[in-house]
């Protein structure tokens, strides 16, 4: 299943940064791979930002955990 609208998950931001939220949407980019559109639970501070970041963009590939509801 690679449509996670509306799902909870963890996972791991870019590979490194540990996430949680719930999937705004999901969609296959460009060249088959699948991205979510994840709604952070707690917003992500990263040095290369100044705000800290309230969603982000994590690849199917690194998303540990799936459950319907927290």
């Amino acid at each position: 299943m690679w449509n996670l609208d509306g799902m909870f998950v963890e996972g791991f931001y870019m590979g490194e940064f540990a996430v949680r939220g719930f999937v705004e949407s999901s969609r296959v980019k460009y060249g088959g791979e699948v991205v979510h559109t994840v709604v952070l639970e707690k917003p992500l501070k990263m040095r290369w930002r100044a705000d800290p970041a309230e969603r982000v963009l994590l690849e199917h590939k690194y998303v540990t955990r799936v459950t319907d509801r927290r």
